[in-house]
């Protein structure tokens, strides 16, 4: 299936989000390194960089979540992991470790609008709540592993937040550094702090 001219925009705007983060991507820059009419933006988005944004936001919720539940249903939560951890090594090399994630581009992020834009406060807010809902999904997925495998409800809580927190603060990491060793570095522990918990469920 061709993607939209509206899908392109908002897939770009997630890419340019992933690495210059939120107010450093203009409608302008969108439309540009997606090669999109200028008049695309009206029409598509007659709420202007906020309705962008957000849906930005939501789109690449879903590029992670999607692969990430069917992971964690095929795999277990371990293979799971090791898939996450994988998704984001592949798009920190593919791009020399320029692009890290939007969402939490949007959650660190201080919104500023474009000079039309009326209310960069309750913009502010509301991709605020969509980043939360975001991380809530994520963690879900991984919560939900773990309790198909015996965990506790509360330890498993603990422990998918955990993973969630882990890997989005180490993506960021390895942009610093320009280097994935970070992140093999927390793959291997949160896959040792499983395991263990996994197995003190089975005594």
């Amino acid at each position: 299936m061709t993607a939209t001219t509206r899908d392109r925009m908002i897939a770009g705007a997630a890419d340019l989000m992933s690495r210059r983060g939120v107010n450093a991507t203009s409608m302008r820059d969108v439309v540009r390194h997606t090669a999109t009419p200028r008049g695309s933006i009206s029409h598509h988005f007659p709420d202007g960089k906020p309705q962008l944004i957000a849906e930005a936001v939501t789109f690449a919720g879903r590029q992670v979540s999607i692969p990430l539940e069917k992971a964690m249903n095929e795999r277990g939560v371990i293979g799971g992991l090791k898939a996450f951890v994988a998704s984001w090594r592949r798009q920190l090399e593919a791009t020399g470790f320029e692009a890290g994630c939007p969402v939490l581009a949007v959650a660190v992020d201080r919104y500023v609008g474009e000079p039309s834009d009326k209310d960069d406060a309750a913009a502010q807010q509301h991709l605020l709540d969509l980043a939360e809902g975001v991380f809530a999904d994520w963690r879900r997925i991984v919560l939900a592993a773990l309790l198909r495998e015996g965990l506790a409800a509360e330890r498993a809580e603990r422990l998918a937040t955990l993973v969630v927190a882990s890997i989005e603060g180490t993506v960021a990491m390895c942009r610093a550094s320009r280097s994935a060793d970070a992140l093999d570095q927390v793959q291997e522990e949160l896959e040792i702090v499983l395991a263990t918990a996994l197995a003190c469920r089975k005594k």
